[in-house]
């Protein structure tokens, strides 16, 4: 193996830059199958490319998901990735995909385009290379992850379920940190119905829904404890229809997270759990997306010491950290697969009009996963 991979991508940089071009622009919101698709081809075409064995899994309402395998064995390493985006078709015009002062922007470069590219490349010099694999390869690149991952949960856990680890390809933290625990958690719909009734002639007849609502959202509101790593956060509200009408619906929409599977069991009790406060009022909670805790265990902290020392032959640092996002590791941690994650790219801004990479951090991103899939 090479003294320095970095190197090796390096002078690779053009050729780098300008594939990561085209796939930003490529606009992939998650909600228009036919433009994820459309990107889906040129991905299965690229890996097909150098000698992948590709499997695209057709999909109703999402992109169709992709499975790419190389390399031979019982064993397999599971790497994972998305190429839909939040950015909708014409994005492109407001935040082009350009070069300045060292960074490169685009919607979906840093979340998480980068990170497919960077498999791309890595895998096209393991293969040009003849380096030897200690397990087969399995790329899992879905295309449903900004919402949740419904179309593609079931098949990351089944992969993982057959999988020795799993390197998640979304960008690391801050400068540089891979994420060994994600908190887990999602969404649910707060509901309260009340009664209508004119809030002039009648009021005392009517029952509040809008009220009845407030109570829960302070009581709820209420459980959110740091320590534990446990939030709840009222995002949206909506009810009634006039002000002279005493409101007999209202719903909240509330974003919840967790650090581990026990407090997540004991806060879908409380939820299932909530009664009215006003008289003749009911109140319900509906948990629209849910994903389990990525917890740092063992394997995982084997894993990532497995990568820092890959990191320090390519003369870099490494360190770790957990997050309160989630990705698709929490479904493979959730089948009991050791998830080493935020192996793509350094940068900032996911979501946001300015997100970028660091350029100067491509190459060696590269170069320690290239040691993680030989190493492993």
């Amino acid at each position: 193996m090479t003294s320095s991979w970095t190197a090796y991508f390096q002078e690779r940089l053009a050729s780098i830059l300008a594939e990561l071009q085209t796939y930003v622009e490529m606009e992939t919101p998650t909600h228009n199958k036919e433009a994820v698709d459309r990107l889906g081809t040129v991905i299965a075409e690229r890996f097909r490319s150098l000698g992948c064995r590709v499997e695209t899994i057709p999909q109703p309402v999402y992109g169709n998901q992709l499975r790419v395998e190389y390399g031979a064995g019982d064993e397999q390493i599971l790497i994972l990735g998305h190429f839909d985006t939040v950015k909708e078709i014409g994005t492109l015009q407001r935040e082009p995909w350009r070069l300045e002062d060292g960074k490169a922007y685009g919607p979906g470069v840093y979340d998480m385009k980068a990170g497919i590219i960077f498999s791309y490349f890595a895998l096209q010099a393991i293969i040009d290379h003849g380096l030897p694999l200690q397990k087969k390869l399995v790329f899992f690149w879905n295309t449903d992850e900004e919402v949740g991952s419904p179309s593609s949960e079931a098949l990351i856990r089944a992969e993982a379920e057959k999988s020795a680890c799993a390197l998640v390809i979304e960008p690391s933290y801050g400068d540089g940190l891979l994420k060994t625990s994600r908190k887990g958690g999602g969404e649910f719909l707060l509901k309260a119905t009340g009664r209508a009734a004119h809030a002039g002639n009648d009021h005392a007849k009517g029952i509040n829904a809008i009220e009845e609502i407030a109570h829960q959202i302070l009581r709820i509101q209420s459980w959110t404890d740091y320590g534990a790593g446990t939030t709840f956060s009222v995002g949206t509200i909506r009810g009634g229809s006039a002000s002279n009408v005493v409101p007999d619906y209202a719903e909240a929409a509330v974003d919840y997270r967790v650090s581990t599977r026990p407090e997540a069991d004991r806060i879908k009790a409380l939820l299932q759990g909530l009664t009215p406060v006003l008289p003749g009022a009911e109140v319900s909670a509906e948990i629209v997306t849910s994903k389990p805790p990525m917890e740092r265990t063992a394997l995982t902290e084997r894993l990532f010491l497995h990568a820092q020392e890959q990191a320090s032959l390519e003369g870099f640092a490494l360190r770790e950290i957990g997050v309160g996002g989630t990705s698709d590791g929490n479904f493979a941690a959730a089948a009991g697969t050791p998830v080493l994650d935020g192996l793509g790219p350094v940068g900032g801004g996911a979501h946001a009009p300015h997100e970028h990479i660091v350029v100067s951090e491509i190459a060696p991103r590269i170069a320690l996963l290239l040691r993680l899939l030989t190493t492993l």
